[in-house]
């Protein structure tokens, strides 16, 4: 009876150590996954950070070419306005001219009937 005894107390402590060292497994896991959460995270927000400074390199070359865009725009209307004032009072003269200034004549072609 005492080694049948000796038996189960020994299975038992076995069993005991085998609980404590899957405590222990669960809790080594449970360690490693916080780790590489941490490690994901660290990751992400450091690729998430190089993103935005590429974005903002590329958008910002796309900004200051908006700017050139906008200013040669500026420049063009401002050349059309002022050849417009320059030249409107001449042309307006010879469109004038044209509409008011008639000379009546005969077409060659007419016959006078006598």
């Amino acid at each position: 009876m005492t080694s049948q005894s000796q038996g189960i107390q020994q299975l038992l402590q076995a069993e005991k150590r085998a609980k404590d060292k899957l405590e222990e497994a669960k809790k080594s896991v449970n360690e490693a996954k916080e780790e590489a959460i941490a490690e994901i995270d660290h990751y992400r927000l450091q690729r998430e950070k190089e993103f935005r400074n590429k974005q903002t390199n590329v958008m910002g070359s796309q900004g200051n070419l908006s700017a050139k865009i906008e200013e040669q725009t500026t420049e063009t209307v401002r050349n059309l306005t002022s050849s417009y004032h320059k030249n409107m009072e001449s042309m307006m003269k010879k469109l004038l001219s044209t509409i008011c200034d008639i000379n009546p004549e005969v077409h060659p072609n007419f016959r006078h009937a006598v």
